[in-house]
């Protein structure tokens, strides 16, 4: 649990001091692509309060992002379609549907991301 919670206050800090951009690269690295990742966790309901806070705030931040390339409009309804879901999950840690869709990585990365 404390380990957890280091890692989260160091996630949250490196995004605080992240610049455009920075941010979705730093969520993507750190909470979408390990094998623990946070993201795997919230798809098999077993995130925690604190992790689902964390993606939450995460999710906020890459909203701000421009994308590398692709429609920045279609990048925030994206965005606040992953918000809504981790807001769902929050309310009911079992209702996983809406955030393994919005969780679609191959969609994202066809239309937003750049070489």
């Amino acid at each position: 649990m404390k380990k957890t919670a280091i890692t989260l206050l160091a996630i949250a800090a490196s995004l605080a001091t992240a610049s455009a951009g920075d941010a979705t690269k730093k969520i993507m690295k750190d909470l979408h692509k390990p094998e623990d990742a946070m993201c795997k966790k919230v798809g098999r309901g077993e995130a925690t309060d604190a992790d689902l806070a964390t993606l939450l705030k995460a999710y906020q931040d890459m909203c701000a992002d421009t994308p590398a390339k692709g429609a920045k409009a279609i990048w925030v309804e994206k965005c606040q379609a992953l918000i809504a879901a981790v807001k769902k999950v929050q309310a009911n840690k079992s209702d996983t549907g809406d955030f393994k869709k919005a969780v679609n990585c191959k969609a994202c990365h066809d239309m937003f991301k750049g070489k």
